[in-house]
């Protein structure tokens, strides 16, 4: 269950814009920003990979790696469109949805948590996987059917990533 502070952090974004046209180049498709908490002096980092097969807008489903003071702190599926129910319960009681992940030819399911129906949070093992490959495929159920989610992560400055987020690829 994520606390009520970070569960706002994973909806806003930590301080930063919402749209990836507003951060820098992080190789291929990847987007970066940075920011650092008014407050606490806390270092964040958050890479934006938008779908392929979405249309331009605000409406487009994308990955986003949140990282703070150099390690991973959330790694979001937002499809942004209305998702399903969820129909797995956590090892801790949390709602969470069922998804199939291809990562270049692999094929694996996962159980995400699904977070107030507006995203699904992903597990640090797929993002390892995301950030190496070549093709990333994310297929969700959505209450008109399951849909598939499209990425090209390829072209990530991995450097960029181990520095910000203390994250090494690793395949599948």
């Amino acid at each position: 269950m994520l606390s009520g502070a970070l569960a706002l952090w994973a909806q806003e974004g930590p301080d930063l814009p919402d749209h990836p046209d507003r951060g820098v180049s992080a190789g291929g498709n990847w987007t970066e920003s940075r920011s650092e908490d008014r407050m606490t002096a806390a270092k964040r980092v958050r890479f934006d990979l938008v779908a392929d097969n979405t249309g331009d807008g605000d409406d487009q489903a994308r990955v986003i790696l949140f990282c703070t003071d150099g390690k991973l702190k959330l790694a979001d599926f937002r499809p942004n469109i209305r998702l399903a129910r969820p129909d797995w319960p956590g090892f801790w009681g949390q709602p969470q949805m069922r998804v199939r992940v291809r990562v270049d030819d692999s094929h694996s399911d996962h159980s995400w948590n699904w977070v107030h129906g507006h995203f699904l949070s992903m597990d640090k093992g797929t993002a390892r996987e995301l950030i190496g490959a070549h093709l990333f495929r994310v297929e969700f159920r959505t209450p008109e059917g399951p849909r598939i989610a499209e990425f090209s992560p390829a072209g990530l400055d991995l450097n960029r990533v181990r520095n910000a987020c203390d994250l090494t690829p690793k395949k599948p």
